[in-house]
């Protein structure tokens, strides 16, 4: 069997691969990559495949039995761009799709949702098996707003005291590694989230015991942070989509208790406390 990853060298995509190659023979694993020349570290063929040329897919794909659609990071273009690898696909006989959508994407309130909503129907339409990995936030992403915090004094946000279910890169790469190397999965959604959920406030009260500073989580209105994240220089459109994840954050579009990420995985999602202290070192 030959199982394909999709945009093998972002961070995600570097994880699978390396983790799938402890799994499997290598020479059942190829990467797709925009630039094949930041790939030769991969250890596994590798084969150009640009989401926004179709050109480029119909050879990438061929052969390979099992895709992991890792979703486009250009959002704007993400319907356009999976409708092309979904298409070459099933012009090229794969036979299962596995994609990375978002938490609760039928229900979710988050503005990235809607793309993920049209992608989920497009597998549905396609005729291929697919599994659907419904990934919460990536804990990173909050880590890596430490450093600022450290500078600023404080953490600023939105989200009020929503719960956030986030997990960590390696949890969700274990996660697809393991359903990209097992049976049963087809026609199966997955909402993938951490175990512990937590606030800002949580994740303020972490770093500060771990640092022994006082780094408070000072909430704002949803214009008051995009306009903080303007002036550290965010593209204004950026600016007010993170604050209004944020607001969707705080209305529980990231929270989840269902622990299926741990069972998928076979162990406990990485603790926060864990990931605060990766992200210091």
């Amino acid at each position: 069997m030959t199982i394909a990853i999709s945009a093998a060298t972002g961070q995600l995509g570097r994880l699978v691969v390396e983790k799938l190659k402890a799994k499997v023979l290598t020479d059942q694993v190829v990467a797709l990559v925009r630039t094949p020349a930041k790939a030769a570290d991969l250890g596994v063929e590798t084969r150009e495949a640009d989401y926004s040329k179709p050109e480029t897919l119909a050879s990438a794909l061929a052969g390979v039995d099992t895709l992991l659609l890792i979703s486009s990071s250009e959002v704007g273009q993400r319907t356009t761009q999976h409708r092309n690898v979904i298409e070459a696909a099933k012009n090229s006989g794969v036979k299962h799709i596995v994609y990375t959508s978002v938490l609760h994407a039928d229900s979710s309130s988050l503005s990235l949702a809607e793309e993920h909503r049209a992608t989920e129907a497009m597998l549905r339409d396609s005729g291929i098996a697919f599994t659907l990995l419904r990934n919460s936030w990536y804990t990173e992403n909050h880590t890596n707003s430490i450093p600022g915090a450290l500078a600023g004094g404080s953490f600023l946000g939105s989200a009020k005291d929503g719960k956030i279910s986030s997990a960590t890169r390696v949890d969700f790469a274990e996660a697809a590694v393991a359903v990209l190397t097992s049976e049963g999965h087809a026609g199966k959604t997955y909402e993938l989230a951490g175990d512990e959920a937590y606030t800002l406030a949580d994740l303020a009260a972490e770093v500060s015991r771990q640092t022994g500073r006082d780094i408070p989580y000072k909430d704002l209105s949803a214009t008051e942070y995009a306009a903080a994240l303007t002036g550290f220089g965010l593209p204004e459109g950026l600016a007010h989509a993170i604050a209004g994840w944020d607001v969707s954050t705080s209305q529980g579009a990231l929270f989840d208790d269902s622990r299926q990420l741990s069972q998928l995985i076979g162990r406990p999602t990485t603790p926060l406390a864990t990931a605060v202290a990766d992200a210091l070192k």
